[in-house]
């Protein structure tokens, strides 16, 4: 496991992230979770990361009861306060102590600002709360997530010398969004950065079989998910890359990638990015599967996986949504959309969503 520098941590690069655990009859595998994360630690894993909303608030319980066999030193646990779940700060965060089984926390973030959130964090006085805590030493370090624009995030940044800040940061969104300006906001204003969605919620793990066949003629031997994290590692501001770890294909594939050398080149990033650039003319929504849409649906409309399907029939043919319509996991149905836009709000990239479920709903007739 390669292994950064952090205030006197050694933070392992690869961190495993909460909010994708598997699953059996809708909640928390946990049998098959708790292989994933003992795999992971003794792989060299030290920096798990969840919060509040993630599989509504089981993740916290499930780690809880799963970290207890490891002595709290030997990992750093991440978690964080969401003024959309609750604006009570301070019965959150108690809270959140009590289900993850412990009296702090190493890392903890203003959780997802954005354009309408980030101003509120302030206001109401949650950054205040948590700078107290840190004080106490309830909270080691004290950061925040982003889905803000740059203008905002400037903003935010210059409240006060934040101690590290989560940020999607992915090689598509860094060609074809304002990534790389946030990257340098962050960079420029000495914050250590924690990335999210470095496989883009797994859809860079197998790109278009054009764009696939690109990269493995340059590294046969590299996984398609490996060459996200590479080039993710290259970026010096970088300090920990979080993966979603479902399967324990995916915790073998990533610890092998984090246990070499990051021998990626200019040449490779060159390779990469063209390959992106293939792969972007034949995507059509950038859904990253983050499953907050869900949380407000009315109709209960499991919108990642149709939008997957969605994106599946852009490069496949319209055929593919009538003949697989049938396999989505879905309560709801694209039909069954009220038009609220409350899937909008919550979306951090911003996504049309009840305008592309009218769009199934009418291929499905």
């Amino acid at each position: 496991m390669e292994y950064k520098q952090y205030n006197g941590f050694g933070l392992s690069r690869l961190g495993y992230g909460a909010m994708r655990l598997p699953e059996k009859d809708g909640r928390i595998d946990r049998e098959v979770a708790s292989t994933l994360i003992d795999k992971a630690i003794k792989g060299g894993v030290t920096y798990i990361d969840t919060a509040v909303v993630y599989h509504a608030g089981d993740s916290e319980v499930f780690l809880g009861e799963v970290l207890k066999n490891y002595s709290r030193d030997s990992y750093c646990l991440a978690s964080k306060f969401t003024i959309n779940a609750s604006p009570d700060y301070k019965t959150m965060f108690e809270e959140q102590l009590q289900r993850l089984g412990t009296d702090y926390l190493d890392f903890y973030l203003m959780h997802g600002i954005g354009d309408s959130t980030a101003q509120r964090y302030i206001d109401e006085g949650a950054v205040d709360y948590f700078l107290e805590q840190k004080r106490k030493g309830r909270i080691r370090f004290l950061g925040f997530s982003t889905h803000a624009s740059p203008e905002v995030l400037k903003k935010f940044v210059s409240h006060h010398q934040w101690d590290f800040a989560q940020m999607q940061l992915n090689y598509f969104d860094w060609n074809f969004s304002h990534t790389e300006e946030e990257y340098n906001i962050l960079r420029d204003n000495n914050i250590p950065i924690v990335v999210m969605e470095p496989v883009r919620g797994g859809r860079l793990a197998d790109l278009t079989p054009e764009a696939n066949a690109m990269l493995k003629v340059a590294h046969p031997e590299w996984s398609i998910a490996s060459w996200a994290f590479r080039f993710v590692r290259s970026l010096p501001q970088v300090q920990v890359i979080l993966s979603g770890m479902t399967t324990l294909n995916q915790v073998e594939d990533n610890l092998a990638t984090f246990s070499s050398d990051n021998n990626f080149t200019e040449k490779d990033r060159e390779i990469l990015f063209e390959a992106a650039r293939l792969f972007r003319s034949q995507v059509h929504i950038p859904c990253t599967s983050c499953r907050y849409c869900c949380e407000t649906c009315p109709s209960e409309i499991n919108i990642p996986e149709w939008l997957k399907l969605y994106n599946r029939s852009k490069i496949d043919g319209g055929w593919v949504i009538k003949r697989f319509g049938d396999a989505v996991e879905s309560k709801g149905v694209p039909a069954d959309c009220v038009a609220c836009r409350e899937c909008i709000k919550q979306c951090p990239q911003g996504i049309d969503i009840p305008s592309l479920l009218e769009e199934l709903t009418d291929a499905l007739r």
